[in-house]
């Protein structure tokens, strides 16, 4: 029985490793061939060696991502985001799935921050700034159940923050907010060109 000839070629170059705070956008960072191989997940050491400071993530839905990504990721102390879906039951949904309204899901942006340098209430505070969270299912003319006013809280401390930010914010307004805080549910991320969307593009519209 032949056995199969080893192949260098097939394994992606490996990364150097990139200082926390670099400016991360995460789809620009990949090697080209982890990029075309969905089965590799690619592991950025951001720290140096031996010191590895507590990063948190936190997760938001505030209708189309992509204006929330962009948002975020230009907040000091956040050191990634990705956009993706959370919340439905339709498990890896695409995006022509989600906007279909059937699967459950939001779309959300995962937020990773070091608590060191920006704190759960600031990007809770960027969160409320970014849209209208007294509508119901909709932001503008983006009508559906993905477009929802979420926070998926990661701990109890989260619960608690972002539950009295927004007994805080409904003091400010006339009218009902209509943000659901709920428990973190399985993440999908979104498709490659949906990440960075306004970096990659130069749109500040959503259009899609």
């Amino acid at each position: 029985m032949s056995r199969e000839k080893h192949d260098d070629r097939r394994w992606p170059t490996p990364l150097k490793p990139i200082a926390a705070d670099d400016d991360l956008y995460n789809a620009d960072l990949l090697d080209p061939a982890i990029r075309k191989n969905d089965a590799i997940q690619l592991v950025i050491n951001m720290v140096s060696p031996g010191k590895a400071p507590d990063m948190k993530k936190a997760t938001f839905g505030a209708g189309c991502f992509w204006h929330v990504e962009d948002a975020f990721c230009h907040v000091p102390g956040v050191i990634s985001t990705q956009a993706g879906y959370m919340g439905g039951m339709t498990e890896n949904p695409t995006y022509r799935e989600v906007c279909t309204d059937k699967t459950g899901h939001a779309e959300v942006v995962e937020v990773t921050y070091d608590p060191a340098k920006v704190s759960y209430d600031r990007l809770l505070d960027v969160f409320w700034s970014i849209h209208d969270p007294t509508q119901t299912n909709r932001q503008g003319p983006d009508i559906g159940t993905q477009y929802r006013s979420v926070i998926f809280y990661h701990d109890q401390e989260q619960q608690r923050t972002a539950t009295a930010s927004k007994e805080q914010q409904q003091r400010k307004l006339k009218k009902a907010i209509a943000t659901l805080i709920e428990p973190i549910k399985p993440f999908y991320r979104a498709e490659e060109y949906h990440q960075q969307y306004f970096k990659k593009t130069g749109k500040r519209v959503c259009d899609i």
